[in-house]
């Protein structure tokens, strides 16, 4: 387990969530969402998330149908990360996201009942579970 900065974004055709974490705490925290048309981001916000926290990783959530098999979204989220490889020259990883917005809809609502399923809570919360996902993928 190294001591990179990790950036995760869940991707979404609506919006794209972003969270940060640490490798060696092996813990994220929500950042942002963004609005997302049609799956393109306002690319200069993801610059200046970027440029803020010059992350070592860019992990990208790969939506996936429940059986593994791929959905139209599944596509888009992976151009998402080759252009953000392109233009940002950042590592980038991708990683199966299957349950995440199902679990951050639980802990948001465990944490705050309905006020807190605003839509970008969600997003942000999702890309914690994505990144947090991942770190626990690495150990081993």
């Amino acid at each position: 387990m190294g001591n990179r900065t990790i950036i995760a974004f869940d991707f979404g055709t609506k919006s794209i969530g972003a969270a940060i974490g640490q490798e060696i705490t092996g813990t994220a925290r929500p950042l942002a969402s963004f609005k997302a048309n049609e799956g393109s981001p306002d690319w200069t916000k993801i610059e200046k998330i970027l440029k803020e926290w010059q992350p070592d990783l860019v992990v990208v959530g790969l939506p996936l149908n429940m059986d593994g098999t791929e959905q139209p979204v599944t596509a888009q989220a992976r151009k998402f990360a080759n252009r953000i490889h392109g233009r940002f020259g950042v590592q980038i990883a991708l990683h199966d996201e299957r349950l995440s917005t199902v679990e951050a809809r639980s802990h948001l609502f465990a944490g705050g009942g309905y006020r807190a399923l605003d839509k970008g809570s969600v997003d942000a919360a999702s890309a914690v579970i994505i990144l947090e996902s991942w770190f626990d993928q690495q150990v081993g």
